[in-house]
């Protein structure tokens, strides 16, 4: 059977062009954002205090029965903007960018426990990513709604908190790369 190669690319808040590897940095649990990473320039009184573009790329074959992936979990400097910059404001943009890795997280998960059915394998594949990336979606707006963009303080901290458990429950799968 011919190998079988595809990609697809789902970003959070922006779909920026560039997502080159100087413009990116790759999700990691030593790395925070700093204000500095926001390359971008604001719009004209702009609705919100800030912009955090974020991608789930997956890139995968199907060779001699087996599924190959690899996920990348990135953050787009220039499609990324701060208008208002405080840690606050920064902690809730983390957040936005650490459930985008939540959910790389949880692709890796389901394409491990998928098995493959060779005539479907690119409308299976594309299915798992489609559902998962749906309920990010979801989950980045509930965030949104429920911290009212960070101005709600304590709603703020037991999201981030909420977000940190979920990271630690998906730890065994956060080695996609």
């Amino acid at each position: 059977m011919a190998m079988m190669i595809y990609s697809m690319l789902i970003a959070w808040s922006a779909v920026s062009p560039s997502f080159q590897n100087s413009s990116v940095i790759d999700w990691s649990a030593g790395r925070r954002l700093t204000w500095n990473d926001f390359k971008a320039t604001p719009p004209k009184n702009p609705s919100a205090a800030a912009l955090t573009s974020t991608a789930i790329k997956i890139d995968f074959g199907y060779y001699n029965e087996s599924l190959q992936f690899h996920i990348r979990c990135r953050f787009d400097k220039e499609a990324s903007w701060g208008k208002v910059k405080n840690d606050y404001v920064l902690a809730h943009e983390q957040g936005h960018f650490d459930i985008a890795e939540i959910f790389a997280r949880k692709l890796n998960e389901a394409l491990k426990n998928y098995k493959p059915d060779s005539e479907n394998v690119r409308k299976d594949v594309n299915k798992i990513y489609q559902d998962l990336m749906n309920q990010y979606y979801e989950r980045q707006d509930e965030y949104d709604r429920e911290t009212n963009y960070s101005i709600d303080h304590k709603k703020q901290e037991e999201w981030l908190q909420k977000v940190a458990d979920e990271l630690r429950s998906l730890k065994d799968h956060a080695n996609y790369h």
